[in-house]
């Protein structure tokens, strides 16, 4: 039986998307399905896929709808018991699939895994191994530039980075899929979250290691584009899953790291845009769309809340203290 469909969401990445499937093709160790989903490319991607890729099963989108839609559409058309989650910008080792398969089949309770994302460009250092978050309302990847070889042990994390990982796709029917209205950055945050505080876990399986470009989508780490999204979607982030009482437990912390931040991009030039993305969180919490995505809170897991609760305080001192 296959276990698993892997879903690569593609945005005009004709330069990155051939390399990533023909890596894929290479897999050995289980079966799989393959779903792209295409957000309206333009620079012959579809034609491609059609030419050199017959197995890869295509979906078209008429128009970009951003990450969070794409990667809904192949989840909800895999019939598989797990959904693997891949950027286009990457390139997996022969038993990247077989090894995260292994790791949920070990792992019932487990939402998620995370993969062992190394930096294409230089293969001994961390691109991501896990995402963390803290109670400064930042979101940052656990080992990021740093050497590979001090990630080995398997672990948990707070949520899996959703561009090299598999989930368990029954679970999204209980906390519901990627929330489209984040579009792109933070959505693998967010539906880690949900996961977590309905008891769920999320892992790091350090034996499934890919290869990732990085940038592919946005063009640079620091941009207009990202720093927009990304500062809206932290506000947003914190409105849908801490009940009110929490966000004032953290208020303070929430505050202090958004003056940091602001800081931070008021150094790039970037300060306006920064301040401006944290306006439209507000705004989009407010708003009748905002308000019906929040996450519903209920006292049976209460448990669930309080060791998450923790486990922010824990990150900053980790973010703080690490850097």
């Amino acid at each position: 039986m296959i276990k698993t469909t892997v879903v690569i969401p593609n945005y005009n990445g004709i330069s990155y998307l051939e390399d990533c499937l023909i890596f894929l093709k290479r897999s050995k160790g289980t079966t799989f399905d393959t779903i792209v989903v295409d957000n309206g490319s333009e620079d012959g991607s579809v034609q491609m896929i059609k030419e050199r890729f017959p197995w890869v099963r295509l979906l078209c989108l008429s128009e970009n709808t951003g990450f969070s839609h794409a990667v809904n559409v192949g989840i909800k058309e895999s019939k598989t018991p797990y959904v693997l989650l891949l950027n286009n910008d990457t390139v997996v080792e022969h038993d990247f699939v077989a090894r995260l398969e292994q790791a949920m089949e070990e792992h019932p309770k487990y939402f998620s895994f995370s993969s062992k994302m190394l930096c294409m460009k230089q293969p001994d250092v961390i691109d991501d191994a896990g995402d963390y978050y803290c109670a400064l309302g930042w979101a940052f990847a656990r080992g990021k530039g740093k050497p590979s070889l001090r990630f080995t042990a398997d672990g948990d994390v707070f949520a899996a980075c959703a561009g090299a990982a598999i989930y368990r796709r029954e679970v999204f029917r209980q906390i519901g899929y990627f929330d489209e209205l984040h579009f792109a950055y933070l959505e693998d945050i967010d539906v880690g979250y949900r996961a977590r505080l309905r008891g769920y876990k999320n892992g790091y399986c350090p034996k499934a290691v890919v290869y990732h470009a990085g940038s592919g989508f946005s063009g640079s780490r620091y941009n207009e584009f990202k720093v927009n999204l990304s500062s809206r979607n932290s506000v947003y982030l914190i409105y849908k899953n801490m009940p009110c009482l929490q966000i004032l437990l953290n208020l303070p912390f929430l505050l202090l790291g958004f003056f940091v931040k602001s800081l931070f991009f008021m150094k790039k030039g970037m300060g306006r845009i920064y301040v401006r993305g944290l306006w439209r969180g507000l705004v989009l919490s407010c708003s009748g769309e905002g308000r019906k995505k929040k996450f519903p809170f209920h006292r049976r897991y209460m448990g669930a809340y309080i060791k998450v609760q923790f486990e922010l305080w824990y990150n900053m001192l980790r973010r703080v203290t690490e850097g």
